[in-house]
């Protein structure tokens, strides 16, 4: 029944990341992916916080399947992030590619660290 969790997380994550990503990229009117950006920045922070919510036992198994597993696998996207740096690179956005490369990967994990670090924070 862990898959029925991961489901309910996957159902809620997948629309909130479509959701979130036109609401955000409909505000800027640059090529830069900002929607993708910022659903897997706050995605990996809510995984970070979820994590160190876990290893401090504040967070069960089931809580990680759905939103962990469930909601953030959902809501941050790897094959997006890769699409779209893939279409900036073949049409002439060379910098703004290899911009989103590196502020992605050192924002998402900037995030996820930052989350695991406030969760142990509240722990104590």
């Amino acid at each position: 029944m862990n898959w029925l969790l991961v489901v309910a997380g996957g159902m809620t994550g997948a629309p909130l990341r479509y959701l979130a990503d036109r609401a955000v990229q409909s505000r800027h009117g640059s090529a830069f992916p900002w929607g993708t950006f910022a659903v897997n920045a706050a995605g990996s922070l809510v995984l970070g916080l979820l994590t160190g919510a876990a290893l401090g036992s504040a967070a069960g198994s089931r809580l990680m399947l759905l939103l962990g597993t469930g909601l953030c696998g959902a809501l941050t996207t790897y094959s997006t992030f890769s699409y779209e740096t893939l279409r900036l690179a073949e049409s002439n956005a060379r910098r703004l590619a290899v911009l989103n490369v590196v502020l992605s990967v050192a924002v998402a994990v900037g995030a996820a660290c930052a989350g695991a670090a406030a969760a142990g924070a509240l722990r104590g």
